[in-house]
């Protein structure tokens, strides 16, 4: 029997169809459990009335209690028209203005009556007044369920148009509460409820839209935060937990001569953290189990090469393997750099993107069926149908949170076999968050730099110190030097970022002329081959600027680059900013990052400025991102998004009660992996719930 929550919203009283249809297509909220789920993100205490004589400006949202004594319209255009209305109390007078619904308010409140008032203080003209306050006779029970701590919801300026606001979402909530609670079944075992000491469902659920007080309220949130986070990991350690139970893995236990032949010929030793993780990994195929890794490096740790060794321990026992990378730029480059590590060896590799010609890509195509091609690398065009490879035993999946789950799982359906997987990004990721996107693979980490990589300066500027940077990139490219000029890239604003860039680039070709200078230009628009044909220019240094948007952030490797000037650097978030300084530094020389922000900056992008300024380290960076942007946008302008919609959980804020959940979803599954034990049934029927809701996190690494 399907549950009473399920109902369509438009159902509820006071809601109906066009509000209804308002509600799905702004907020997703469709069903009554939806709508249940939709949690206030602040509270305002209306416990206290504070005296008229009390409030300054800077205050947030208030009450009061006096006495109307006036009220008088104001501006004579329609514009400007306001009803300004008196209030008193024993302490002074306050004015309370309204430009819209006039003949509403006039028609509900009448002078000579006591009324609480609610609003945000405001000052016009250096005196304080409150702007569309909400206003209740005395006598009239305050809402909010005889809570004294009113829930803020978020909203959209649809909503708020259409009639929908705060006051409103409160009646919505308690109507459904106050018929539909008693209908919330209990979503956790009570070994769990007891063990941990969570409230029941119902009493968190009442109480984090109207909480009796802030110990109820705290009990609400985290038994809600709980069960969220739990969930969560229960999923993906179960996910895990079945696939090593499987056997299957390919048996890969030879280290072999090819590899040896790159081993014994690389220019500089591997550093101890790249030795370490290749053990790990070669522990992993030689187990009889799927090897499923991700694997995190900051930028220029030296990711590459421990995919390419790896790969190499897959062609000595005789299977193939693919390195699959999200852009072209990024393939070519990682096509050049194996290319130098593969002289020594007899392994056959090729390159396969969207613009390799129709001879080539038929070529390639039957050599990899006849296995002549030992390594494939290339962008997304590896997923189409009529690429299939002979006996593919490792696929390496770069920046893998750039490709979608079924583009991933095309990679799979390549071989009849079950290839080891390989997952790497140069994003750091903070642990909280591996463990929430990437809770299913294992992890390994490279956190040393190559020795002789020397430290990059980062200097933060402003428009009025131009001049001097544009001397600054002179000497340095009389010096041999070359220069990155990065603009933003919005997703909402291509046009806008278009123009910038186009700005930018008459600047500097005005600035740096040719034939002096040579600029190239790289941007989302342009012709793959243009594309092409520029960066060709500037990463054979036959170019000494590139002007790019940040479509250069990944994998663009030109040690001779040693100046990256990153132009409105306050849109950008930690991470990326991060990503794209890693792109100078590669060489033996001294390299710099430039900042260039407006004047005014918020407090915010300030921080973040600072601390690029302060620390090279990803990882503290990764963290400080996390804790001030949330987890949707750590790519900075693209919102990756996380694989399961947290409703109130904060990752950056807790991470305790993660780590909680997950023990306790650790131990359920040791003792329990398929969760057929009767006290945990109703494990079973949540998470089959979620799947059916698609709310279930998704198997990053499942490839069957």
């Amino acid at each position: 029997m399907s549950n009473i929550l399920d109902s369509d919203i438009k159902y509820l009283p006071g809601i109906g169809p066009k509000r209804a249809e308002l509600l799905g297509k702004e907020l997703n909220i469709r069903t009554f459990r939806d709508l249940l789920y939709f949690f206030p993100f602040r509270y305002i205490d209306r416990s206290r009335i504070y005296a008229i004589a009390e409030i300054i400006p800077s205050m947030a949202y208030i009450q009061i209690r006096g006495k109307i004594i006036r009220m008088e319209t104001m501006g004579e255009n329609p514009r400007n028209k306001r009803l300004v209305v008196k209030i008193q109390d024993a302490t002074g007078v306050l004015d309370l203005v309204f430009f819209k619904g006039i003949k509403w308010i006039q028609e509900k409140i009448k002078t000579g009556q006591e009324y609480i008032v609610f609003g945000k203080p405001a000052s016009f003209n250096g005196t304080v007044n409150m702007v569309h306050p909400e206003i209740n006779p005395v006598t009239e029970e305050i809402l909010y369920g005889g809570s004294s701590m009113m829930g803020v919801y978020s909203s959209t300026e649809r909503l708020k148009n259409s009639g929908i606001g705060n006051k409103v979402f409160s009646k919505f909530q308690l109507s459904l509460l106050e018929k539909y609670i008693e209908t919330v079944p209990e979503s956790l075992p009570a070994y769990i409820i007891e063990r941990k000491g969570l409230c029941p469902i119902r009493h968190a659920l009442k109480n984090i839209h109207f909480p009796t007080d802030a110990q109820a309220l705290a009990e609400a949130q985290y038994r809600l935060k709980y069960e969220e986070l739990f969930y969560l990991q229960l999923s993906l350690l179960k996910q895990k937990s079945i696939r090593m139970r499987k056997d299957g893995g390919l048996v890969m236990g030879k280290i072999g001569e090819n590899f040896n032949s790159c081993y014994r010929e690389l220019s500089f030793p591997l550093t101890g953290a790249q030795k370490r993780v290749i053990k790990e990994m070669r522990a992993d195929m030689l187990s009889g189990k799927q090897m499923n890794r991700l694997l995190q490096g900051d930028v220029g740790s030296g990711k590459t090469l421990v995919a390419l060794l790896v790969c190499l321990i897959a062609c000595d026992n005789g299977y193939q393997a693919c390195i699959m990378a999200p852009t072209e730029v990024l393939a070519q480059q990682h096509y050049k750099s194996i290319g130098k590590f593969l002289a020594p060896t007899r392994i056959r590799s090729a390159l396969l993107t969207g613009s390799t010609k129709t001879k080539e890509r038929k070529e390639i195509h039957e050599k990899l069926l006849s296995g002549e091609i030992d390594i494939l690398v290339g962008t997304h065009a590896l997923i189409e149908e009529t690429v299939q490879f002979r006996n593919l035993g490792l696929a390496v999946i770069d920046e893998q949170h750039r490709f979608g789950v079924e583009q991933r799982a095309r990679l799979w359906s390549k071989s009849d076999i079950t290839p080891h997987i390989l997952v790497m990004t140069a994003t750091p990721i903070p642990r909280t968050l591996a463990m929430t996107l990437y809770g299913d693979l294992d992890v390994s980490v490279l956190d040393e730099l190559p020795p002789g990589r020397k430290p990059i300066q980062t200097l933060h500027a402003t428009e009025t110190q131009r001049g001097k940077i544009f001397r600054f990139m002179k000497e340095q490219i009389k010096a041999g030097r070359q220069v990155f000029i990065v603009y933003p890239l919005i997703k909402e604003s291509e046009k806008m970022d278009y123009k910038n860039l186009e700005e930018g680039y008459a600047l500097i070709t005005e600035e740096f002329k040719a034939p002096e200078y040579i600029t190239a230009v790289v941007h989302g628009k342009q012709k793959n081959e243009d594309k092409a044909y520029d960066m060709e220019l500037f990463a054979k240094g036959k170019a000494h600027i590139l002007v790019a948007t940040s479509v250069i952030e990944v994998g663009v490797d030109v040690p001779n680059a040693s100046v990256m000037i990153i132009e409105s650097a306050e849109r950008f978030g930690l991470s990326q900013l991060h990503q794209l300084r890693g792109r100078v530094g590669r060489g033996s020389e001294k390299s710099y990052c430039i900042l260039m922000t407006g004047y005014k900056l918020s407090k915010e992008s300030k921080q973040r400025i600072e601390l690029m300024c302060r620390t090279q380290d990803g990882f503290e960076l990764a963290e400080a991102d996390l804790r001030m942007r949330g987890p949707g946008d750590l790519e900075g302008t693209v919102q990756s998004g996380l694989a399961v919609d947290l409703k109130i959980s904060n990752l950056a804020k807790d991470s305790q009660i993660l780590e909680n959940a997950r023990k306790t979803a650790l131990n359920i599954l040791e003792q329990d992996p398929f969760l057929e034990k009767p006290e945990n049934a109703l494990l079973k029927r949540q998470l089959s719930v979620l799947r059916k809701e698609g709310k279930e996190p998704v198997d990053f690494s499942r490839i069957s």
